[in-house]
């Protein structure tokens, strides 16, 4: 991975800075931004991807329009996508230290995903 990047698309952000002391990730969404420890943006990227894969797998069994919602943890983090294969929000919440949440709208989550399958490992 870089040691130092910024990318964002409508909606959302993500950022990297292998340099910095305590936070070295960033998520942010249209009106938030939150910095995570690199152990948290770590455990994000991992279960968020894990929540999509999951959401791909159930794909065929469930019925047209029917909603799925999905959730993951570790002990830093809960990561939720709530919706359709193709279409779905995602939510998290830290529970370690700062307690603190946020989410995307469906609308940004596909290019948020693009965009952290394209990283190369923290």
């Amino acid at each position: 991975m870089d040691q130092r990047f910024v990318k964002e698309g409508p909606g959302w952000r993500i950022g990297w800075d292998q340099a910095a002391s305590t936070y070295q990730g960033m998520v942010a969404g249209d009106t938030w931004a939150l910095e995570l420890t690199g152990q948290e943006f770590q455990d994000f990227c991992r279960l968020a991807q894990q929540l999509v894969d999951t959401l791909q797998a159930m794909a065929a069994e469930l019925m047209d329009q029917e909603r799925i919602t999905c959730e993951a943890e570790s002990d830093l983090l809960w990561v939720e996508a709530d919706g359709f294969p193709d279409q779905y929000s995602l939510r998290f919440i830290l529970s370690n230290g700062r307690r603190c949440e946020g989410q995307w709208a469906s609308e940004a989550t596909q290019g948020l995903m693009q965009a952290l399958c394209r990283l190369d490992s923290v």
